[in-house]
């Protein structure tokens, strides 16, 4: 099993951590500190050695911070981690609603003038921290760089990860290395920069064409790059890393320590994305003297947009996944019907996780899960990112609905799926938020839009049914994919926020919600792709462009209410349906094949 049901924090651990790091802080003059959830690798994902918010507080979530003062721990968190941050975390640390509540203005009313509010220059931007100081901008608060309090307190902190790396197939990535880096540095000289400074590891991974094992769920080995503007790459991690990596000469290898030192040597322009570059590199080079320009990681737009072979290996890990899926739902349909007819029959939430990966390790390319299994039936499904534990675990009740969202990681893609499924009949308030739900995935599905569109002009699309019952959802509605990388990836996105236009090869999820608190959850997810389309019949002979359905699984029929859907809307459901027993016929079993069938009749 990749899975394990062992919860890692408890909440009763935080207070007395709480107590040491504030006498700490009081012993270095600080009034306070800001504690992130970070890495110095700025990504979604942290190891284990470097998870000292959830150390500090209890917390697991994959976004938040918290800032810590001598009366108060105000743990900032968004709308899709309130409910799980309160299940986490002992009352010492107190929910602070975010970004609707700015740290800015909460250290204006927290603290006294005079206050010195102490940070990890490896662990926030420079960005941030410029942010901060704007907002503090009249107050006598200061910030101040510090070495981490916190890795003196933490006794058993694990060791920093030391994963064997591993070369990734040019067959797979569809350029070499060599191509790559080329490519990015005659981008570096078309503005004028001698190097850029990458600190992300799936870029770092892409570019190299190697993939790790540092992180969980990731695939990815973390180090520093400095790529030149003639293509040379001297990459920083621990050698031992890499030694079975044969690099080509275009790519020095030098030890973790040697990455401050080489900050220092350079020269002229060199360019850091002020999204994900730590304070530290930042005045790093200050000090020494180079012009910084700051503009994006020339990695991320190449990165995202998938090479046809890239695309090919995605549409052959969707279809192997899609087969474990329907293996899976075939496997739930059964044990469901048992429970309702014998409400004694145990079926539990790590029941359901445990068969699915049993399901993704059966195809014999499963490499990984792509993220922990989120198994959440009646209210743990309004936890939008929950984790099942042995504490945590439930079970399934006739009348609930299970929100199963799951991924897998093989050479070829990386997948990602939600679903949602009855445990016997529920109510019509499940039916019609579901129906709802499946009509905003529906709406992305079907779109067609022009070059130039971003994920921010679409992302209302998937929410207006919702919208039209006087409901909504606190997450985006869908997140960029890599290429056996990291499962959440950007630039791109469909939300609100997101301003990067839509292009080919972008994989991105579309996975609208409905949660009630307390209640039950409902996601529908599948994963899409940009591709050009053809204009309509009649339209404009613009530069069009639409989305490829990746994602091959069946939808619980029983609970959509088919007389809420447009005929456009049924006629997708089916061809969609179709598409799947088409696809998946030659891959399943007789007894899987058998259900698929009958659960993707016409509606």
């Amino acid at each position: 099993m990749f899975q394990t049901f062992t919860a890692t924090t408890r909440p009763e651990d935080g207070p007395p951590r709480l107590q040491k790091l504030r006498e700490a802080l009081a012993g270095l003059g600080l009034t306070g500190m800001i504690v992130p959830r970070s890495d110095a690798h700025m990504g979604e994902y942290v190891a284990d050695c470097d998870a000292r918010l959830s150390w500090l507080t209890g917390f697991t979530g994959s976004a938040g911070f918290c800032i810590i003062l001598p009366g108060r721990a105000g743990l900032f968190v968004d709308g899709r981690y309130r409910a799980q941050a309160r299940l986490e975390c002992a009352p010492d640390f107190t929910p602070v609603h975010w970004p609707e509540t700015k740290p800015g203005d909460w250290l204006r009313d927290a603290c006294p003038n005079g206050a010195v509010i102490g940070f990890d220059p490896w662990l926030h931007t420079p960005d941030e921290i410029d942010r901060l100081e704007r907002a503090l901008s009249g107050t006598q608060i200061t910030l101040k760089p510090i070495a981490n309090p916190i890795d003196a307190l933490w006794t058993d902190r694990p060791a920093p990860p030391q994963a064997p790396a591993r070369p990734y197939p040019q067959a797979l990535a569809g350029l070499s290395s060599t191509e790559k880096r080329a490519r990015i540095a005659k981008a570096l000289q078309e503005v004028g920069q001698r190097a850029c400074v990458l600190t992300q590891p799936d870029s770092l991974c892409w570019l190299l064409n190697i993939r790790g094992g540092d992180l969980p769920r990731v695939p990815v080995m973390q180090g520093f790059a400095i790529l030149h503007d003639d293509a040379r790459v001297d990459l920083f991690a621990a050698p031992e890393k890499c030694a079975d990596i044969q690099f080509d000469d275009g790519v020095q290898l030098r030890p973790s320590e040697a990455f401050a030192p080489a900050l220092r040597t350079l020269t002229g322009a060199v360019r850091l994305d002020n999204a994900t570059v730590p304070f530290q590199i930042v005045t790093q080079l200050r000090e020494s003297g180079a012009e910084i320009t700051f503009m994006q990681d020339p990695c991320l737009l190449p990165k995202a947009r998938k090479t046809e072979a890239e695309l090919s290996g995605a549409r052959a890990a969707h279809l192997r996944d899609g087969a474990a899926m329907v293996e899976f739902l075939c496997w739930f349909d059964a044990q469901a019907e048992t429970l309702c007819k014998d409400p004694e029959h145990m079926l539990s939430e790590i029941d359901i996780a445990r068969q699915l990966e049993q399901f993704r390790a059966a195809t014999g390319a499963l490499q990984d899960l792509s993220f922990d299994t989120i198994a959440g039936s009646g209210p743990n499904g309004a936890i939008v990112h929950y984790r099942v534990t042995e504490a945590s675990n439930r079970r399934l009740l006739p009348g609930d609905l299970m929100l199963v969202d799951s991924g897998g990681q093989y050479l070829d893609g990386t997948t990602d799926i939600t679903r949602t499924l009855a445990v016997g009949p529920v109510g019509t308030l499940e039916a019609e938020c579901y129906t709802a739900v499946l009509q905003g995935l529906i709406a992305i599905s079907r779109a067609r839009f022009p070059r130039g569109v971003s994920g921010g002009h679409l992302d209302a699309l998937a929410r207006n049914p919702l919208w039209l019952l006087g409901r909504d959802y606190d997450h985006g509605t869908g997140h960029g994919v890599g290429a056996y990388l990291s499962v959440h990836e950007g630039p791109q996105r469909l939300s609100r926020i997101s301003t990067v236009p839509l292009a080919e090869g972008m994989i991105l999820s579309n996975e609208p919600g409905y949660y009630r608190d307390g209640r039950f959850g409902i996601r529908l997810e599948n994963l899409i792709t940009v591709r050009k389309s053809p204009p309509p019949a009649g339209g404009d002979a613009r530069d069009w462009l639409d989305f490829e359905t990746l994602t091959l699984a069946p939808f619980d029929r029983r609970l959509i209410l088919r007389d809420q859907l447009s005929g456009p809307e049924r006629d997708w459901i089916d061809q969609y349906h179709a598409r799947v027993a088409t696809l998946l016929r030659p891959m399943v079993s007789e007894p899987a094949w058998a259900w698929l069938q009958a659960v993707c009749q016409p509606l």
